[in-house]
């Protein structure tokens, strides 16, 4: 006979019960460990327990819910919900998975990095240039961070006229890795996206820093098709994340320092070009003028020597044509003699005594009558 206290099941009646009072009592619950028995079935499911000095429970999840390669002996943070299952007892369904501590989240990172450098995630060859300066960027941090503070504020600072879509999302914590990952999607998706889109935290625990070293996030940087600049924490500080990044910078503060350059810097640039493009463009004119008056002297000098040898050449000739001139052989005394057909005559044999001949001086003319020859063979 039962007490009034005491409740009469069948088995599966129990298990339907308890997993009631769990859900009600318990939907979810966040338990830490170190990891023991860890092993994957049917490249699926995942089995694994977590233990201390005195106890163990045991979780059942998938592959999809790892945060990275994992290895017994880490310490996780494992979210589940604790269910009674009809055929395999007791166990923790898994929600999610955290590394915990700074040692197993320094290891988990080295796993991570090493399963990642095998597909050549981080290749250089794959690294893309930054628009320089871009004039719409797409920003992934915390609006409340100082870090969000200090890039808007060196950003606007250095260049002004970036257009800033900014995307607010925790930066640490359990749910920060798929609020980072449905941000890179949520640009990539866009019609008109960013030219380059911007993750950015400040400094703090390795723990703190933990989500950009998960593998869904430094996949998500890896395959974004817009380009990615990623500053995480200190100058000390480097995630996975920022391996996968087109580039890197080492703060945030630096992220805007590589996005943008510094307008006084441009200014003071472009006045130095100014002050040398004139100077070099008065120095060309001189040249151009000096250059011009040696040619225009030439041409000066190259066409006094030719008119003054023209000048020689046509007094050469004048002389030439004043000896050869008739008349100046006649006024020294020579004369023209012509006979009765004006015929010049040149020899006496042309002639016969009694002939009249026409007879031409310098000055005047006269006939006369042949009377005598003296021919000369």
């Amino acid at each position: 006979m039962l007490d009034d206290q005491t409740i009469e099941l069948g088995v599966s009646e129990f298990v339907a019960l308890l997993n009631q009072t769990l859900d009600f009592a318990y939907p979810s619950v966040v338990i830490q460990g170190e990891l023991a028995n860890l092993r994957v079935s049917k490249n699926r499911w995942v089995y694994f327990d977590l233990k201390d000095e005195t106890a163990s429970v045991k979780f059942f999840g998938t592959i999809y819910q790892l945060p990275g390669p994992l290895e017994d002996g880490m310490l996780l943070k494992v979210r589940g919900q604790p269910r009674l299952h009809a055929l395999y007892g007791f166990s923790v369904n898994v929600l999610s998975i955290q590394p915990a501590g700074e040692g197993t989240i320094r290891r988990a990172a080295e796993l991570l990095k090493a399963k990642l450098v095998k597909e050549g995630l981080f290749d250089e060859s794959r690294k893309r240039l930054l628009p320089y300066p871009p004039s719409r960027i797409g920003l992934i941090t915390s609006k409340q961070s100082a870090a969000y503070a200090d890039f808007v504020k060196i950003l606007n600072a250095r260049w002004q006229g970036v257009a800033i879509d900014l995307i607010d999302v925790q930066v640490q914590g359990e749910i920060a890795p798929s609020q980072i990952v449905q941000a890179i999607g949520q640009f990539n998706a866009m019609a008109e996206p960013p030219e380059v889109l911007i993750l950015i935290r400040g400094g703090g625990s390795a723990e703190d820093l933990a989500a950009f070293s998960s593998e869904s996030v430094t996949r998500a940087v890896a395959g974004s098709r817009v380009p990615t600049l990623v500053a995480i924490g200190h100058e000390i500080d480097l995630s996975l994340a920022e391996l996968a990044a087109d580039k890197q910078a080492s703060t945030p503060s630096n992220a805007a320092e590589l996005l943008v350059p510094d307008r006084r810097q441009v200014l003071d640039q472009l006045s130095q070009s100014s002050q040398q493009l004139e100077l070099a463009v008065r120095r060309l004119i001189g040249q151009t003028s000096s250059s011009f008056q040696s040619k225009v002297d030439k041409l000066v000098y190259d066409t006094q020597q030719v008119i003054k040898r023209a000048y020689t050449q046509n007094d050469s000739y004048r002389q030439l044509l004043t000896a050869y001139n008739p008349q100046s052989i006649l006024s020294r005394g020579y004369a023209v003699v012509r006979d009765n057909q004006n015929q010049l005559v040149r020899d006496t044999q042309q002639l016969k005594v009694g002939a009249i001949v026409k007879v031409r001086l310098a000055k005047g003319d006269f006939t006369a009558d042949v009377t005598k020859l003296n021919i000369k063979d």
